[in-house]
């Protein structure tokens, strides 16, 4: 397994993971599903914000992904990061997770970040431990702040110190 840049390349594997999580599942609150395009745009936009966009792949098969971006808006949140990371069913379990994060916390680090923010679907409950594993402390749980096939949904919001 390799972790890298994501390149354009990897639009469609990118999608591959990440679409069927947004129509199936409550992992994330989003709805619409990505298109090349507006992956493309993201990973563009953060890196000209100095963040990141990573793949692991393992030959030319995309096993997951990982991104972050600030926090909130405003100056006053520049140092505490966000991110998304998602893994194909086929490598969960294998250690893709934990080096995907790996690598995007010591990017966030390296340009001046204090912190990193998960904030997990509270009925996912693998990301959750997954994130305790890794060393995430609950921070909160804020009922009812996402709405997806028609049920309300909480989210918990980690933190760790990097």
């Amino acid at each position: 397994m390799k972790i890298r840049p994501a390149e354009d390349r990897d639009l469609s594997g990118i999608q591959a993971i990440w679409n069927p999580i947004i129509r199936d599942t409550t992992i994330t609150f989003a709805s619409d599903q990505r298109d090349a395009i507006a992956i493309a745009a993201m990973i563009a936009a953060r890196r000209a914000a100095g963040r990141e966009f990573l793949v692991a792949e393992d030959g030319d098969a995309i096993l997951g992904f990982v991104t972050y971006e600030q926090f909130r808006a405003g100056n006053g949140y520049a140092h505490a990061m966000e991110h998304t990371v998602m893994v194909s069913p086929v490598a969960r379990g294998r250690g893709v997770g934990g080096a995907l994060m790996a690598a995007i916390e010591s990017h966030a680090r390296d340009g001046g970040a204090h912190c990193m923010i998960a904030g997990v679907s509270a009925e996912n409950a693998a990301g959750i431990v997954f994130h305790e594993r890794i060393g995430y402390a609950h921070v909160a749980r804020i009922p009812q702040v996402g709405r997806k096939f028609d049920r309300w949904l909480d989210l918990v919001l980690m933190q760790k110190f990097l």
